[in-house]
């Protein structure tokens, strides 16, 4: 299929941001003394962030946990980098008049400085908020959608987790997998890439 709109996921797919969340979630979790380490935490991202807390089991210190663990991933932002291609593929889609869009469960304070460092400018960027609920429901996708006017057969999603297709299916739009992210490759995505260059197919 060849797509007129693209929205994407931020981590595990536009930045690889696996050593960022480890150094993080490592000094978070030491200082809220949580025997919990980053492989447990990484099974759930993608997920928003309290609600990866509570698949932990964590219950309690919510808000100090996501405010440390906000700030130590600032503090460690220099080991956040672009995946291969990236700016060469988002050029292209600016050539073609492809526009795209970014829907992330990374914090609005967080996903501003990357797209600010990395020099990304999608037509529109949906984070977290008291209004909408994260993923797996589609409401980020769906007001992205209706922000910017674009046709849901005409847009698709691309992510790397289940919770990001299970967002896009619910929305009503196509979902292509990002096989080099976080997530596990299942055999219900019927599309996938193994690189970022490998998007070059849907447009």
């Amino acid at each position: 299929m060849k797509f007129k709109n693209i929205i994407f996921d931020l981590d595990g797919v536009l930045i690889n941001s696996r050593s960022n969340m480890n150094l993080s979630w490592t000094n978070t979790a030491k200082k809220f003394d949580l025997k919990i380490n980053f492989k447990q935490y990484e099974k759930y991202i993608g997920l928003p962030f309290k609600k990866i807390l509570t698949k932990l089991g964590i219950k309690k210190n919510f808000l100090g946990i996501e405010k440390t663990y906000s700030q130590q991933s600032i503090i460690n932002l220099n080991k956040i980098k672009l995946y291969p291609n990236i700016k060469k593929i988002l050029k292209d889609l600016d050539k073609n008049k492809i526009p795209y869009s970014i829907v992330t469960s990374k914090d609005k304070k967080r996903s501003l400085r990357i797209i600010k460092k990395f020099k990304i400018m999608p037509k529109s960027l949906h984070t977290p908020n008291k209004k909408l609920r994260g993923k797996p429901y589609p409401d980020h996708i769906n007001y992205c959608i209706l922000k910017n006017k674009f046709k849901k057969k005409h847009t698709c999603y691309v992510g790397d987790t289940h919770a990001d297709y299970l967002a896009s299916n619910r929305a009503g739009i196509k979902f292509i997998f990002a096989n080099y992210g976080f997530g596990k490759n299942f055999r219900i995505y019927k599309y996938r890439i193994k690189n970022f260059k490998g998007l070059k197919k849907f447009i």
